[in-house]
């Protein structure tokens, strides 16, 4: 078991990787074999999927997930890798602050150093409440849990469109007095947006990318923090098992199995 104050170091250290001018780069794992070769690739953190997560246990993404089979995973992908790991943690878990606060004391003792957590159409007052019951139970376990803000104005289309940007600004600093860390908003890829984002965003921004977004650089270079896939990576995997199907029962061909991981490497990252 990890303790408390190797814990610490690894949020300390996770904290310190969000910069722009070199912003995190996060290829989202949903098991250990994923989160085992997102290390060995290089990256230095994991995070994790909620989606991803949901799907790889047979649940579908969007709080229908058990709590206890969250952080029996968060538990399982800590455990495997050595570099800093971060859990989505959807909206909490919880009905209720409390059952937060809950939810990120077992993140913690799980070995996971930061997580993400949305406030979808919760109404900010509830949101406020619920993120300063996550700081209090990293508070009270000794971790400056890294809290990762995600903000839904944008990806859900919340409000007005002409006040959108304003409205995710005053969530975003709400959040942050609350105790977050960081602020994530899905949904955003217009470079003007991104730059008055991180301009009026008092924290590290974290954005959601996949294939048409801009490369991480020339997010960086407009005041961006940190980037993460989500559920990207496990969709493409996902659609490599559809693809693979279809061509097997159509052709009788196996293409598009071409560019997999060779068996005895994806093996050897699991034996250790």
């Amino acid at each position: 078991m990890t303790s408390t104050s190797e814990l610490a170091a690894k949020a300390a250290a996770f904290t310190a990787l969000h910069t722009p001018s070199g912003p995190l780069a996060l290829a989202n794992a949903w098991d250990v074999a994923s989160a085992r070769i997102v290390e060995a690739a290089g990256a230095p953190a994991v995070a994790t999927t909620s989606a991803g997560v949901a799907w790889s246990l047979g649940s579908p993404d969007g709080n229908a997930l058990a709590r206890d089979r969250a952080l029996d995973l968060v538990a399982r992908v800590a455990a495997a890798v050595s570099v800093p790991v971060t859990a989505d943690i959807e909206g909490g878990f919880g009905a209720d602050a409390e059952a937060v606060g809950e939810t990120v004391a077992g993140v913690i003792a799980a070995g996971a150093v930061g997580i993400n957590i949305e406030d979808g159409t919760r109404e900010p007052a509830e949101q406020i409440e619920r993120l300063a019951a996550a700081r209090a139970a990293a508070d009270a376990a000794g971790v400056p849990l890294y809290i990762n803000a995600r903000v839904d104005t944008f990806l859900k289309g919340l409000g007005d469109p002409a006040t959108r940007l304003e409205e995710t600004l005053a969530r975003a600093a709400a959040y942050l007095r609350a105790g977050a860390t960081g602020i994530f908003v899905p949904g955003v890829l217009d470079p003007g947006t991104v730059a008055e984002l991180a301009k009026g965003v008092d924290a590290p921004l974290n954005l959601l990318l996949g294939p048409d977004a801009p490369n991480v650089a020339e997010l960086g270079a407009l005041g961006v923090s940190r980037v993460s896939l989500g559920s990207w990576v496990a969709e493409a995997a996902y659609a490599v098992v559809r693809r693979a199907t279809e061509e097997l029962a159509a052709t009788g061909t196996y293409d598009s199995l071409a560019g997999s991981l060779p068996y005895g490497e994806l093996n050897g990252l699991l034996k250790g």
